[in-house]
């Protein structure tokens, strides 16, 4: 297991809040304009990045 420190350098603590910020889902109104009005599918399809902090580790 990875200990991380308790406080964190500010460049390495921006480097892991923009890596959070694009594991989030797209905007809910990206659906009906990417398919349609009628079309239902889940936000979390238009991200582009994909990560977990258990799955996969950052390299910051």
């Amino acid at each position: 297991m990875i200990k991380m420190a308790k406080v964190k350098h500010p460049s390495k603590k921006a480097r892991l809040a923009k890596a959070n910020k694009r594991t989030r889902w797209a905007p809910f109104w990206t659906v009906p304009k990417k398919y349609g009005k009628t079309r239902r599918v889940h936000p979390g399809r238009h991200t582009k990045q994909k990560r977990s902090w258990r799955r996969t580790k950052l390299k910051a």
